[in-house]
C-alpha cells in the first residue's frame, strides 16, 4: 500500500537541510542600490528546492506510465534528466547524499 501511495500521491519523504545550514539566511541584494534586499530562511528557501524535486519525480512517474509513442517518452525523460542537473548546484544544502539531485550519468 505504501508503495502505491508514493507512486500516485505527492506524498514526500522527509528532507533534512545540512546541520551546517540550519538558521542560515539567504540574503538576496540586488545590484541596484535603490532597491531592497531580500532575507529568506534558508530552511524555506530549501523547502522548495525539495518540493520542486518531489514534483519532478512525480511527473517522471506519469510520463514513464503514460501511453506516449516509447520516444516521446525518451524525449521528456532526457529533459526531465537536464533538470535535475541543473539542480545539483542545490546539493550541498541536503544532509543526506541519496536525497540528492543526480543528473546524467557520465558514461
Amino acid at each position: 500500500m505504501v508503495r502505491i501511495l508514493k507512486k500516485y500521491s505527492d506524498v514526500t519523504e522527509i528532507v533534512h537541510i545540512g546541520d551546517k545550514w540550519k538558521g542560515v539566511k539567504l540574503i538576496l541584494e540586488p545590484a541596484d542600490t535603490n532597491l531592497k534586499s531580500k532575507e529568506v530562511k534558508i530552511e524555506d528557501f530549501f523547502h522548495k528546492i525539495t518540493m520542486v524535486r518531489d514534483r519532478l519525480r512525480v511527473m517522471e512517474q506519469k510520463v514513464n506510465s503514460s501511453t506516449l509513442e516509447e520516444h516521446e517518452k525518451i524525449d521528456l525523460q532526457q529533459y526531465i534528466t537536464r533538470i535535475y542537473g541543473s539542480l545539483t548546484t542545490f546539493n550541498v544544502l541536503f544532509k543526506l547524499k541519496e536525497q540528492q539531485f543526480v543528473g546524467q550519468k557520465s558514461k
